[in-house]
């Protein structure tokens, strides 16, 4: 705990003489000190007391994405199947829309969507790749798409039955070796 204090404490000597006068720098090195205090006198509340920080929308005239799907289920497929989706939307906002990212819930869904802006009225695209090579049985994936829109992120679904592939005659055992 000490050295947790010690660490913190030249933290703040390092952003004091850092800081040259600066307002903004000031306003943190009071709130690191007030923190620093609150931990010597044990009174700090813990990391997952802090309230998270809440997203305002944005003024001005917005994108808005407008999807005629947001979940496609491929039925049951073989174990090893690569299969993807194409998930067509449109932008009905007052404002062109900007996709900056999209992201698969894992390794095995990779997106693939329009890069360039898409104009009030125009259509894009967002394509889901499923790989189902070690993913057998029920499988539910998600594509995080973050974009200038409100709110700034959309989730689109895709799941799947994966039948496992048979197993190899050479490799199968019914137990432990002898």
């Amino acid at each position: 705990m000490k050295s947790v204090l010690k660490m913190f404490v030249i933290a703040i000597l390092f952003v004091g003489f850092t800081s040259c006068g600066n307002k903004e720098q000031e306003k943190k090195i009071a709130e690191l000190e007030s923190k620093l205090d609150a931990l010597s006198t044990g009174t700090a509340a813990t990391p997952a007391a802090a309230t998270p920080v809440k997203e305002e929308k944005p003024e001005g005239p917005l994108p808005v994405f407008t999807f005629g799907e947001t979940e496609h289920d491929f039925g049951t497929i073989n174990e090893g199947d690569v299969v993807e989706h194409t998930f067509k939307f449109t932008n009905n906002g007052e404002a062109p829309l900007i996709i900056q990212n999209a992201t698969g819930s894992c390794g095995c869904t990779v997106p693939t969507w329009s890069k360039e802006p898409i104009p009030v009225g125009g259509e894009g695209v967002i394509t889901a790749k499923f790989n189902s090579k070690g993913k057998p049985n029920v499988q539910n994936k998600t594509v995080t798409i973050t974009a200038n829109t409100w709110p700034k992120q959309t989730r689109l679904k895709i799941k799947a039955l994966v039948t496992p592939a048979a197993k190899d005659d050479a490799t199968a055992t019914d137990g432990p070796v002898k």
